[in-house]
């Protein structure tokens, strides 16, 4: 029994950890209003290391469509438009030497649905993560009630709750997909 419960609990615990790198991954998606999410993860080359932007600036939101990005060492200033540059988020920073701006262009029709794309793809490879993530802890209760470490009734019991775990999960999942593809089409 408690072999079984140690499956279940890593499998809910790996599903929620796949759920928090899909909803990271959403958070990075354009949907026509600034965000710093857009851009605080980008890596900078800064202080002979690479780091995430948020490590050094300040990134805030003064409106809906504008990006400020104010380093905490006026030096780095050079490295975060270099990162900034070359990062495929389709944004064109504007730097004064002090602070960046980055001004978000309203979305065309066109590209909503391109990002809605994105956005389902992402959605859908959360899912197939999560399916495996529950085959494998079926995998495991298998093995577990072959070696008769769990009975037949346990094993069905700890499979039942594993997918029922999935089912949360997934509809976890489909509701952050809902949200940021109403943020996206409202936007």
């Amino acid at each position: 029994m408690e072999k079984g419960q140690e499956v279940l609990k890593d499998a809910k615990e790996r599903m929620k950890v796949s759920l928090g790198k899909v909803a990271e991954d959403l958070s990075h998606i354009r949907a026509g209003r600034a965000s710093v999410g857009l851009v605080d993860h980008i890596m900078v080359e800064a202080y002979d290391s690479r780091m995430p932007l948020r490590n050094v600036a300040n990134i805030t939101t003064p409106d809906a469509t504008t990006i400020l990005i104010a380093p905490y060492d006026k030096t780095v200033i050079k490295h975060i438009e270099k990162a900034l540059s070359t990062q495929e988020v389709g944004l064109n920073p504007n730097s004064d030497g002090s602070v960046i701006r980055i001004n978000i262009p309203p979305l065309t029709e066109e590209r909503r649905k391109e990002i809605i794309k994105v956005v389902s793809k992402a959605a859908e490879e959360g899912r197939v993560v999560l399916r495996n993530i529950r085959r494998d802890a079926i995998d495991s209760l298998k093995k577990l009630e072959k070696n008769k470490d769990l009975g037949e009734d346990e094993f069905h019991h700890f499979a039942d709750e594993v997918t029922k775990a999935l089912d949360g999960a997934v509809e976890d999942l489909d509701s952050a997909f809902k949200k940021k593809e109403t943020e996206i089409l409202e936007g």
